[in-house]
């Protein structure tokens, strides 16, 4: 079966792809969820429009986010975590706790899932993470675990 997908999906495809899967996958699955439409000539010729609305859409949201970064670049965040003696902290800082102080601090609501550390973040001290807002553009946030 011939189906257009409206949503990234692992191991199947990407947006506004036009992939072949199963007909059980694809009828039971994929286009009730509203995740697919099935690749014949109509929904084809509306795969056009559908491209184009969402270019327009990108655009749009690539300006909110190039305003972020631009927020983001030279401030530190202050996150608090109770810590022993020697510096190391009881549990470690997650995504979710980053997001939070984004939004405390900088008054700048990220999703949590779009935040990465590449370091695991178990002692006091400076650390960078990363934000995945969008493919081209590329966010740091620098943040410091402070004994609380």
């Amino acid at each position: 079966m011939n189906i257009i997908l409206l949503q990234n999906i692992e191991k199947v495809g990407s947006k506004f792809e036009v992939v072949t899967v199963k007909n059980g996958f694809g009828r039971n699955y994929l286009i009730p969820k509203g995740l697919a439409i099935i690749a014949n000539d109509t929904n084809s010729r509306r795969l056009a429009d559908l491209r184009k609305r969402e270019a327009a859409k990108e655009a749009k949201s690539l300006e909110h986010f190039h305003a972020i970064v631009e927020k983001l670049q030279g401030q530190v965040l202050k996150i608090g975590a109770k810590a022993g003696t020697s510096g190391k902290i009881f549990g470690s800082v997650t995504n979710i706790q980053l997001s939070q102080a984004l939004k405390e601090q900088l008054e700048v609501e990220i999703d949590r899932r779009l935040i990465s550390f590449p370091e695991e973040v178990k002692m006091l001290g400076a650390y960078t993470a990363v934000l995945d807002l969008h493919p081209d553009i590329d966010a740091k946030v620098n943040f410091e675990v402070v004994s609380e």
